[in-house]
């Protein structure tokens, strides 16, 4: 933490040191620094670049206790963390594709209306000028390359390089920063890292920090509060609910259950021990996305009736044929509207 410059940069955001059995131990604040020791443990070429490692990494910041709230503000939190060590005609490329892949991921849980803000150099900082011009140029190339807007946070980069944060907005209008993109020359520079270029000569490697949820738990919890709850068809925890009508079908229910979880569907079978309306408003209150009603009829004709808790009654369908269509809802993270039409998302349509 001190070759990093965390331990002078960022020490307000860490918890004191501890000494145990005679040994210094510092709980992590950050994941970079030891992704930077993995690059170090081997000799590396140019073209082994880019080197490109993700890990759900835990760290612990020191927050004060009446700034925490909920999931969205706590003390240890897990990051989707990623580091990319590339060669400088590489740069700009790599960031393109971060961006692309942040904007597929939010996309797909429903977030598409967000800010983008480029934010520069703190007062508090480690490298020289022209590094962070050079770091800031690239940073600023992918977004005019992409012709993506955004605003200028000045002063608001980390204090080892310029940054790229994207605020989601939540269904209130709210915004909360999740993904971020870093450009880094100082941490390479600091842990002496370096790769033996085409010339044979040893040259630094660029390192650009990415994380797209930021805190798994501060995301889950921005998603929480914007679905209410009522998350969609591919999220939620329980996809289908079957409602046996008589205990005669309960075993019919069991089997339909099993063949969905083989294919990877969240199905449950309610226990029967309440009157049907009850089932029907348990599985509503639960908010769960598509229920059926199995009676002898179903049983029968091996077929199950279906009921959309957001649009409706959607009709009977074979168990097969129903299952097939659940599986490519949930692939598609689309929500069921009527059989054989799978809906295209808005972003799949534009493409």
């Amino acid at each position: 933490w001190k070759t990093s410059g965390h331990f002078d940069f960022y020490a307000e955001g860490m918890f004191d040191q501890m000494d145990v059995e005679n040994e210094v131990y510092q709980i992590r604040p950050m994941n970079c620094p030891f992704h930077c020791l993995m690059f170090k443990d081997d000799i590396r070429s140019y073209r082994d670049l880019p080197i490109r490692w993700a890990e759900l990494g835990t760290v612990y910041r020191y927050e004060r206790s009446g700034t925490l709230h909920g999931l969205m503000r706590v003390r240890g939190f897990t990051q989707d963390d990623a580091h990319v060590f590339c060669l400088p005609e590489q740069l700009q490329d790599e960031i393109v594709d971060v961006l692309k892949l942040t904007q597929g991921i939010l996309s797909r849980f429903g977030f598409n209306k967000y800010e983008l803000m480029l934010s520069t150099r703190p007062d508090k900082s480690v490298g020289s000028d022209k590094i962070w011009d050079d770091a800031t140029a690239a940073l600023v190339g992918a977004l005019d390359e992409l012709g993506w807007s955004y605003g200028i946070d000045e002063g608001g980069g980390a204090f080892y390089g310029p940054k790229i944060d994207l605020k989601i907005k939540d269904a209130i209008g709210r915004t909360w920063q999740c993904s971020t993109v870093q450009c880094d020359f100082n941490l390479p520079d600091r842990f002496d890292l370096d790769y033996i270029s085409a010339e044979g000569t040893k040259e630094r490697p660029i390192m650009l920090h990415r994380a797209i949820f930021g805190s798994i738990e501060r995301f889950f919890g921005i998603l929480t509060e914007n679905c209410a709850g009522d998350f969609p068809f591919w999220l939620a925890p329980v996809q289908m609910r079957l409602l046996p009508v008589t205990d005669a079908v309960y075993d019919y229910c069991k089997e339909v259950a099993a063949k969905a979880n083989k294919l990877g569907l969240r199905v449950e079978v309610d226990r029967g021990n309440e009157r049907l309306a009850k089932q029907i408003r348990n599985a509503e209150k639960g908010r769960i996305p598509v229920m059926s009603v199995v009676g002898m009829k179903e049983l029968e004709e091996g077929t199950l009736a279906v009921r959309s808790r957001k649009l409706g009654d959607l009709g009977s369908f074979s168990v097969d044929d129903l299952l097939t269509e659940l599986k490519q809802c949930d692939e598609a993270a689309v929500e069921m509207t009527k059989m054989g039409e799978v809906p295209q998302k808005e972003e799949e349509k534009s493409e």
